[in-house]
């Protein structure tokens, strides 16, 4: 999970944290601020006031005085107070019609009670669908918010981390021969244009140390090749005096043999010092034309080391581009192919092959017969003075630099170059350099294929 997505979620995890808090704050003052839901002890109450019993003696109403009558109304009569005709005769306060009648108390009571039920439930119904629908318009207003949120935070992440991606933009453009990039970030003071200046100021240290590198490089072979020339001149003069000793003469061989080594040596060393400053300047090269010139100038060597030296040229594929074209150096590719093909006669056994094919993909392929090569072997083969454990009369005269040499000038090129041992014996190397036109289109850019 990339730093800016972590950075996204946080941000929505926070803001999702935070609105549930709120919403349940929210949900408590609501629910506080609404009237409260009477139980059923207040419903009971409130029947007992409301409904009063009228037929206890106390609270009855003793209505208005009966008016004077005479006859069969009269007191004693029988329509008096305790006959059947009493004081109220058939509509008296004890017959049908009265107080005690079917329209007593059982009529005025029920209503009352029905009322407060109802008062009751909606008060209910009320406190409940207001909660409800806060909870559930809350809810929905913080998921929507929440997916605003995410995506706010994944912009704010990206913009926060672009800086950083320059940083590792540059990083990755960065080499031993690449070293003067730098991020220059601009923008307010803050930790991260405080890294990218430290980054800077850590790619001109490792540029100052490089450079100083190699110039010490370049400086000591220069200067080595002067006294090795006038040692070579002084011993050529003793072995062509007059009257010398044979076995001066074969001292002074050997010291011209080991003068040889050294001077391979130290011109390997500036080839590699220069390889490894990068291209002062770049041409369209075709390698296939490169390849059939160092090839010509190494078939006399193959000859005598008993070595059959065969190349062909990829076929030019019309439609597209020209085969095998790179924008580049040419002395400096014409010592790749010579180094490549120089290992490939040395490390060979008599009567052995070697196979090189230029254009296509890769731009160069030399192969050949020989020992046999382990892998871990092979991936070594491009260290300094490394053979890999390959021994030969013809190698032992070499400076250990070749392939060095090959890859550091590959990688100026903006390529690479890879070994593969054969099964049945011997090596394999493949060279991936840029075409010419992709070369063109980014001068100065570095690239690998393969």
């Amino acid at each position: 999970m990339s730093v800016k997505l972590r950075l996204a979620l946080m941000c929505g995890g926070l803001f999702l944290l935070s609105g549930v808090v709120l919403l349940a704050v929210n949900y408590v003052l609501v629910r506080s601020a609404l009237p409260p839901a009477p139980g059923s002890a207040a419903v009971g109450f409130t029947d007992t006031i409301t409904t009063p019993d009228l037929r206890d003696p106390g609270l009855t109403d003793p209505g208005p005085p009966d008016p004077p009558t005479s006859g069969a109304g009269g007191a004693g009569g029988t329509g008096g107070s305790g006959g059947t005709g009493g004081s109220g005769g058939a509509g008296g306060r004890d017959g049908t019609g009265g107080r005690d009648g079917t329209g007593g108390r059982d009529e005025f009571d029920v209503a009352p009670a029905a009322g407060g039920l109802m008062v009751v439930s909606a008060v209910r119904t009320y406190r409940g669908g207001v909660l409800e629908t806060l909870l559930v318009q809350s809810g929905v207003a913080v998921g929507a918010t929440l997916v605003l949120a995410l995506l706010l935070g994944w912009v704010a992440a990206d913009r926060t981390l672009r800086p950083v991606q320059a940083v590792v933009t540059t990083a990755r453009r960065l080499g031993a021969d690449n070293l003067d990039a730098r991020i220059r970030l601009r923008g307010p003071r803050d930790e991260l244009t405080e890294l990218a200046d430290t980054f800077d100021e850590m790619l001109d240290r490792l540029a100052a140390a490089f450079d100083s590198q190699r110039r010490f490089v370049a400086h000591a072979s220069h200067e080595l090749r002067t006294p090795l020339a006038a040692q070579r001149t002084l011993v050529e003069v003793a072995m062509e005096r007059p009257g010398a000793d044979p076995a001066l003469r074969e001292l002074g061989a050997r010291l011209l043999t080991m003068n040889v080594r050294i001077e391979a040596l130290i011109d390997g060393l500036l080839v590699l010092a220069r390889s490894d400053r990068g291209l002062a300047a770049r041409e369209a090269i075709r390698v296939d034309e490169v390849v059939e010139a160092v090839v010509s100038t190494h078939q006399a060597v193959a000859d005598r080391a008993g070595v059959d030296l065969r190349w062909e040229r990829a076929a030019d594929d019309r439609a597209a581009r020209a085969p095998g074209a790179v924008w580049g150096d040419r002395v400096l590719l014409e010592r790749l192919v010579s180094n490549l093909v120089d290992n490939a006669i040395k490390y060979n056994r008599p009567g052995g092959t070697v196979w090189v094919r230029a254009g296509g993909s890769p731009v160069l392929s030399v192969a050949n017969t020989g020992p046999p090569v382990t892998r871990t072997s092979a991936a070594d083969l491009f260290a300094p003075f490394s053979r890999a454990g390959r021994e030969t009369r013809e190698a032992a005269s070499g400076a250990g630099l070749g392939l060095s040499i090959v890859a550091s000038i590959a990688r100026a090129h903006g390529g690479s170059v890879r070994a593969v041992a054969r099964p049945e014996g011997g090596l394999e190397m493949a060279v991936f350099l840029p075409t010419r036109e992709a070369a063109a289109g980014a001068p100065g850019a570095i690239s690998s294929a393969g």
